[in-house]
């Protein structure tokens, strides 16, 4: 591989990443990196969201808002673009 090769790479991270390469591929893959650091950059940054993919993943979402406290909140805004409106035409 060589410069050139950058979306053959890229083409090969998901493989590469869960060691799913044939042992020349990732080689000739790992070869690229040592002397692409614009390719080593995207690897180390995926890297990190992957394990920060990881160590997160395991929360729980956060429940739906209840549907009183959903038109509390619309009524809100609603009234502060009432007040917006009316103090752009100097009314109130």
């Amino acid at each position: 591989m060589n410069e050139s090769d950058c979306g053959r790479v890229f083409a090969l991270l998901s493989e590469y990443l869960d060691q799913g390469l044939a042992p020349d591929t990732c080689e000739e893959l790992e070869h690229h990196l040592s002397g692409c650091p614009t390719c080593m950059e995207f690897v180390q940054g995926l890297k990190r969201s992957m394990h920060l993919c990881r160590q997160y993943g395991d929360h729980h979402p956060v429940p739906p808002a209840r549907p009183e406290f959903m038109a509390d909140l619309r009524r809100a805004y609603e009234k502060m673009l009432a007040r917006r409106r009316g103090a752009r035409t100097g009314c109130d």
